[in-house]
């Protein structure tokens, strides 16, 4: 299986691939526009990401608009299944969960700093991890 991260802050890209490297094929991007661009390369590629690892808060291109930019694109190619989308942010604002499930169809959402042991949780609530 296949994972994006898409993390600005270093430490954070450096863990959350630590995490998954066992799990995952892992790629890394540092912000919404190379999410974007990661994605359309992987289908072309048809080797498309099963996981996306996205940080909210990030320049150029922030993580609430490379989601709906991701899901346009899964919409109007009919891109099955669609990949699961973990939003990560420092933020803990619940008017930013509301935009990101209701408007963006993220699977879910995980306030950092990510533990280990909470991420895999919600892998295993996605069904991405085996017992």
């Amino acid at each position: 299986m296949r994972a994006l991260i898409v993390e600005d802050e270093f430490l954070s890209r450096k863990v959350l691939r630590s995490f998954l490297m066992t799990l995952f094929d892992v790629d890394i991007v540092v912000n919404g526009r190379e999410a974007v661009e990661a994605f359309k390369l992987a289908h072309v590629e048809k080797n498309p990401y099963e996981l996306i690892l996205m940080d909210i808060m990030m320049p150029e291109v922030d993580g609430i608009e490379a989601l709906n930019r991701i899901r346009t694109m899964e919409e109007k190619e009919h891109l099955t299944p669609k990949a699961k989308v973990i939003m990560t942010t420092a933020l803990d604002d619940p008017q930013t969960v509301i935009r990101t499930f209701y408007d963006g169809e993220a699977s879910a959402y995980i306030v950092k700093p990510v533990a280990k042991e909470k991420l895999y949780r919600e892998l295993e609530k996605l069904g991405l991890l085996n017992k």
